[in-house]
């Protein structure tokens, strides 16, 4: 049982010394008492627009909660159903579970057409409505009743000890016999027969009362209510909050401490730490919790490599494969970069660097050596982990032309390239290489480190050091490395494996790519902080995934809109079973409505949400939820995420845009990344002074709070999933000898949203096709950068300032190309 009191008749103070007074009196949280006063309605209050969130914040940094928000009307009242509504609303943004709701004298009907108006707002929010036992529910027996005849988890009781007791006339015993676990939350208020006193001065039998919360293993708030004016000289908050803590002490442990474990919807898996709520935990704390939590449950399942560990089996692959990294250098701040599929070694490598506190690089598998050269060097990557090579990239002969001093090094010496400057070590997971050490060679050569020293390193890491680094563009130039801290990363997880009711329970295929935050994240994190059984595929293909979620009985998978429209279309579709099948994300790219419509009929997936963001946001900053309409989740990328900031703004005035108009879509908040590396300029162009980070992307909000993507301020191109930077082609374009000027757009395209276009000015005497361009580009980039179309052009429209119009030669393409068609596609 913990503690609270009510601000009800403190009319004097400021939330900020109710915050002090509950920190020093050690209590538990603070229970609201009308939404109508100046905590939420003055512009200087404390849960006043955007103050809000900053005030939450400050709660959880002083671990205190809002255990209760008061409805100040009666439900008999014609104002009770709005008013519940504004509350449920607040409720929800500010993480508060119960809303308190009131009767004087009503019937039975009356209190029923309430609740059936109310109740779907609530369960939609996972608010509770406390019904007071006061008034007309002072016979709790009634109230019992009522209760049964809706059985929703997200209806209630609240106790007033005080009503039941002294107007009802029941004993403590008897109202807990009737009401038992409808019991979430608790009034007290003593009385002497005259008037109101000091707890534990008058009659109320306190003991008989905590003695019955006990045996329904109560481990709700005991709210002290006291208003001022109920007796003359008793004003003082120190004397009258400090009595209340000192004599419910001696009834036992009133602490804040929670349960250790929570249940899902269905009590079928059980999950650690209280949704919506920030952690501070790294990723060597998370994964600790869940081996102390759930040490057998398992963390990772391969269906098509020998892969299978329990979550302490894979810490301790993790904590051997920390040895390997000292042994090799790797020190705290080091960067060590990832070039491989979803192989176990990648999940292994991304635990261990991130343990002792190094950073580990996300590569993109499809990079060839242009690419993979910038990123190395800017990154100045000490350690690089990789494959063979994937598809048509081959990172051995890649790694070879670039590090040619690997012929004449000894492997497991420190590497010098001119090069790449700061590489010293290469490890090959499944060949061999000259200069390299393989996997196993590393594992052994760690093994002459200590593992106190693993736990040494761990300690040391503060959850505000970065973790990762995942390169993203923009229009500017070369790619940008974003840095991202255990705390943006952790919680950004935590809290959308929260919005998709993640536990134990789950089977989460991932099939989406590690070097991605779609994958890093959205996937394995939010699995990682719920306990949930991840099941890789090293790389996206429909047969081998319908066969995992087959034989797997899988309950939840992400996937950008080709993936799903892949599996859709595979003659294995028919053939397998969806009936486990419950949630996942579809995100990447814009959805067409009829592809998620089949998802959800035929695939099961009743649960799919629509996530919004970007790399430098960790990338949530939306999300659609479980209970939204399908019209909801296809129509807006949802809400603002828990502990995140939203608008939209004028792009050319800052000023926030009234609900409906389209602006830019700015965020702020925990998930916002700590910077661009080496980038100074380019990271105080993406974040304000006032910490917002300006997406580029066009949106607008909805009155009821969601959000829709309307646009692009970026000329960034999705093309399948995939973030294709037109600054980044054209630069490369740029040094063909033939090539005058270029531009690259994006044009609409049925099966991947978008598709690359490259429009080019040759010069003056210059011929070249679009095969010879087509084989230029392909030879230094990724193959899905390469342009599907290449137009050659004499010039580029502009307008009267000479700047180009890209919409112009967007709109020109979709005509001279006949992609009218791709063009009206209609997606979320």
């Amino acid at each position: 049982m913990k503690l609270s009191f009510s601000t009800k008749g403190w009319h004097n103070k400021s939330f900020e010394e109710f915050c002090n007074i509950a920190k020093d009196l050690k209590f538990g949280g603070i229970e609201l008492h009308n939404i109508n006063g100046e905590l939420f309605k003055n512009k200087d209050g404390a849960f006043h627009g955007y103050a809000a969130a900053a005030t939450v914040r400050r709660l959880y940094e002083m671990k205190l909660e809002l255990p209760c928000i008061d409805v100040i009307s009666d439900i008999s009242e014609d104002t009770a159903i709005a008013e519940t509504e504004s509350c449920i609303k607040i409720a929800e943004d500010l993480h508060i579970p119960n809303i308190r709701i009131k009767s004087a004298e009503c019937d039975s009907d009356t209190a029923k057409k309430f609740i059936t108006a109310v109740l779907p707002k609530a369960e939609k929010a996972g608010v509770t409505l406390v019904i007071e036992t006061s008034g007309a529910f002072c016979d709790t027996a009634a109230l019992r009743e009522l209760l049964d005849s809706f059985a929703s988890d997200n209806l209630a009781a609240l106790w007033d000890m005080y009503s039941t007791f002294f107007k009802a006339g029941e004993q403590p015993e008897e109202t807990i016999k009737n009401l038992g676990a409808y019991v979430k939350h608790v009034h007290i208020k003593d009385f002497d027969g005259e008037g109101f006193c000091l707890i534990g001065e008058g009659k109320l039998p306190v003991g008989d009362m905590m003695s019955a919360l006990r045996s329904v293993n109560y481990d709700g708030f005991i709210s002290l209510e006291w208003d001022p004016a109920w007796c003359e000289g008793l004003d003082d908050s120190e004397i009258i909050f400090s009595h209340f803590v000192n004599f419910i002490s001696q009834f036992g442990d009133t602490s804040k401490a929670e349960s250790a474990l929570y249940y899902n919807r269905a009590h079928t898996g059980k999950y650690v730490w209280k949704k919506n709520l920030l952690i501070d935990e790294t990723f060597s704390q998370v994964l600790d919790r869940m081996v102390e939590e759930f040490p057998d449950q398992y963390a990772f399942k391969y269906t098509t490599l020998d892969y299978t560990r329990t979550y302490s089996e894979f810490r301790d692959d993790v904590d051997e494969f920390c040895r390997s990294l000292i042994a090799l250098g790797v020190k705290a701040g080091s960067h060590v970069a990832v070039w491989a599929t979803n192989i176990p070694q990648w999940y292994i490598a991304f635990w261990a660097v991130t343990k002792i506190g190094a950073v580990l690089v996300s590569m993109n598998t499809a990079y060839k050596i242009h690419e993979a050269e910038y990123l190395l060097k800017q990154s100045d990557t000490h350690t690089l982990i990789m494959i063979d090579g994937y598809r048509d990239s081959n990172y051995s002969e890649t790694m070879a032309e670039l590090c040619p001093e690997l012929e004449s090094k000894k492997a497991g010496e420190p590497l010098h390239a001119k090069r790449l400057p700061f590489l010293r070590n290469i490890i090959t997971v499944g060949f061999k290489q000259k200069g390299c050490l393989t996997w196993e060679d590393a594992i052994e050569r760690g093994k002459t480190v200590p593992t106190a020293e693993v736990y040494r390193m761990a300690a040391a890491v503060d959850k505000d050091d970065v973790c990762n680094m995942q390169y993203t563009s923009g229009t500017t130039g070369f790619p940008k490395g974003v840095m991202l801290t255990h705390y943006n990363v952790v919680n950004n997880g935590k809290c959308i494996g929260d919005c998709m009711e993640l536990s134990t329970a789950d089977r989460l295929m991932i099939q989406v790519p590690m070097f991605h935050c779609f994958g890093m994240v959205l996937a394995m994190t939010a699995s990682m902080t719920h306990g949930t059984t991840i099941y890789p595929l090293p790389y996206f293909s429909p047969k081998p995934a319908l066969a995992c979620i087959n034989s797997e009985h899988i309950t939840a998978f992400h996937g950008v809109p080709t993936m799903f429209i892949a599996m859709l279309e595979n003659p294995d579709f028919a053939k397998t079973d969806f009936s486990y099948m419950r949630t996942g994300i579809m995100a990447g790219s814009p959805c067409p409505i009829s592809v998620m419509q089949d998802v959800v009929d035929k695939m099961n997936m009743k649960e799919i949400v629509i996530t919004y963001g970007q790399t430098e946001a960790s990338p949530g900053c939306t999300m659609s939820s479980i209970y939204d309409t399908i019209e909801q989740r296809v129509g807006t990328v949802g809400k603002a995420l828990p502990e995140i900031e939203c608008k939209i703004i004028n792009p050319e005035t800052g000023e926030e845009c009234p609900d409906g108009e389209n602006g830019e879509f700015v965020a702020r908040g925990y998930n916002i990344m700590k910077g661009y590396y080496k980038m100074p300029k380019a990271t105080a162009n993406a974040i304000d002074k006032d910490g917002w980070l300006h997406t580029g992307d066009l949106a607008c909000r909805t009155p009821d709070g969601y959000f829709r993507i309307t646009g692009r301020l970026k000329d960034m191109i999705i093309r399948g999933g995939e973030n294709i930077y037109p600054k980044e082609i054209e630069e490369f374009i740029y040094t063909h000898p033939k090539v005058k000027d270029v531009q690259v757009i994006g044009v609409p395209d049925e099966q991947y949203g978008e598709e690359i276009m490259a429009c080019v000015i040759l010069k003056e005497g210059e011929t070249m096709t679009e095969a010879e361009m087509k084989e230029f580009i392909n030879a230094h980039m990724a193959r899905h950068k390469v342009p599907r179309y290449i137009d050659f052009v004499d010039s580029f429209p502009m307008n009267v300032a000479g700047k180009i119009l890209k919409y112009k030669m967007r709109e020109d393409a979709v005509e001279k190309l006949g992609l009218q068609k791709a063009d009206k596609v209609v997606t979320a």
